[in-house]
């Protein structure tokens, strides 16, 4: 099975993904040793370390770049967060869909910004269009913001989600992703209302895996968590050396030069 089949296997019904999202090849690396059976990239924390904001400021070529090595680095799937698609148009999220799937993606986000849905739908379109030419059977996660953005009461946050997974599915959409979706009703609703594999991020309040699973959730994306909680082990340690002169925060690590170096023994 390729990593393309592994990918779309990894949300059958029955399957719970969880989803360390990486940043660069390292993070990638570690989360195949730790046990992850996939990963994505986050989108905030891969522009932190080249240097850019979050919001499509990275050159979509950088991108791929980042995206190839990684794909190199691991052996398993990468799906990439391509936030709105990196373009104004269906035939710039179409070329960015190329570039990422030539680069060894086998997956990926597009986010509606809670725009409208049929403008969106488009986008969507272009991007399969752009898998199929491409050969790959790329899992396409369709991520709506209208929880994430609060632009309606939350009573209507199942209506609204549950008509937008309609037209996304009818689009060409593989999965449904609805960032900030947490009241445990709200998420059993959304996953019994759609055909579509729902996904939801991690955040304070959100329920655990087990019981996650049991609302029908097929998928649990981490975004730039564990990015957030690797730079401030780092923050706090350096704060330590430069306020005190001390090393208590260094040592001992488990993770090693040795460790680290063996990640990408023979990989370039």
């Amino acid at each position: 099975m390729n990593n393309a089949a592994t990918f779309r296997s990894l949300h059958a019904p029955g399957e719970m993904l969880v989803l360390p999202n990486a940043w660069d090849c390292a993070s990638a690396a570690l989360f195949e040793a730790s046990g992850a059976r996939a990963t994505a990239t986050t989108s905030s924390a891969m522009a932190w370390s080249l240097g850019y904001p979050d919001g499509e400021h990275v050159p979509v070529a950088l991108l791929a770049d980042v995206v190839r090595r990684m794909v190199r680095t691991v052996s398993i799937p990468v799906s990439v967060d391509l936030e709105r698609g990196f373009g104004a148009t269906p035939r710039d999220v179409a070329e960015s869909v190329t570039r990422i799937l030539d680069a060894g993606a086998v997956g990926f986000n597009l986010e509606d910004g809670s725009g409208d849905p049929k403008a969106f739908a488009e986008r969507l379109h272009a991007a399969r269009e752009a898998a199929q030419r491409a050969g790959v059977d790329a899992f396409i996660n369709a991520r709506t913001d209208v929880v994430l953005h609060g632009k309606l009461p939350p009573e209507k946050h199942v209506e609204e989600c549950l008509a937008r997974a309609e037209v996304y599915a009818a689009a060409g959409a593989d999965g449904f992703f609805v960032p900030r979706l947490s009241t445990p009703p709200h998420i059993e609703a959304v996953a019994k209302g759609t055909s579509l594999p729902l996904n939801v991020l991690s955040g304070p309040g959100l329920a655990n895996v087990a019981t996650l699973r049991q609302l029908g959730v097929r998928r649990l994306s981490i975004g730039g968590n564990l990015a957030e909680v690797a730079y401030e082990a780092a923050r706090r340690a350096c704060t330590e050396l430069v306020q005190s002169g001390t090393y208590s925060s260094f040592f001992p690590a488990e993770i090693t030069y040795p460790k680290m170096n063996a990640f990408f023994a023979g990989k370039n």
